[in-house]
């Protein structure tokens, strides 16, 4: 791995693996709508907890939640879930893995209307289109929610989806680089700016 950027945001000095999450795919616009549902299951279970949590649990998580895979996951029935509630590789909540079931199945109804295609400018709609470079700094911090995560999670809630509330769509709005938080001093803000040229709108 290379060696860690020497400035950053200061939350990535929390620990190794958000230094490492911060540093590698935090911000970086993703290129595939299979990642951005990744991260929709991902910050479902961080609700009620600190995000490293969940990263320290990321491999059980994808081992076994069907790789992330809303194709899987929405035939998922009760003695799926009852068999992954007693594995402790995981945040083991059942309302959560309900959550993720039909978020899977919503996932899929989406899919289906706008097209496999379609799903990344679905949510990209939500901040015009393009990557949004917020220029955050000590004087412009990041907030907890903005109006375009709480419109994507109105439309979300109203397409099936739950547990979406505006912080969970804000956060990954954050993760998957539709909008650009890094401090404009980070190195990674560049680096992700200039990723987000050749995404949907730009």
């Amino acid at each position: 791995m290379p060696a860690p950027l020497e400035t950053s945001c200061p939350w990535a000095d929390r620990n190794a693996l958000m230094r490492a999450f911060h540093d590698y795919e935090w911000g970086e616009p993703v290129a595939e709508a299979a990642i951005l549902f990744e991260y929709l299951v991902l910050h479902t279970f961080q609700l009620g907890f600190d995000f490293p949590v969940v990263l320290k649990r990321r491999e059980g998580f994808r081992e076994l939640l069907a790789n992330f895979d809303p194709d899987r996951l929405a035939r998922w029935g009760e003695d799926d879930i009852a068999e992954v509630m007693e594995n402790p590789r995981i945040l083991r909540n059942r309302r959560k893995l309900e959550a993720t079931v039909r978020n899977a199945q919503a996932w899929l109804r989406l899919r289906a209307e706008v097209g496999e295609a379609g799903l990344l400018p679905f949510f990209y709609d939500f901040v015009g289109g393009q990557t949004v470079d917020n220029e955050r700094s000590a004087i412009n911090p990041a907030p907890l929610s903005t109006p375009e995560s709480v419109a994507m999670s109105r439309e979300l809630k109203r397409r099936g989806f739950v547990m979406t509330g505006p912080m969970t769509c804000y956060n990954i709005l954050q993760t998957a680089g539709l909008v650009n938080d890094h401090w404009v001093s980070c190195p990674r803000h560049a680096a992700c700016a200039l990723l987000a040229d050749g995404q949907p709108g730009a």
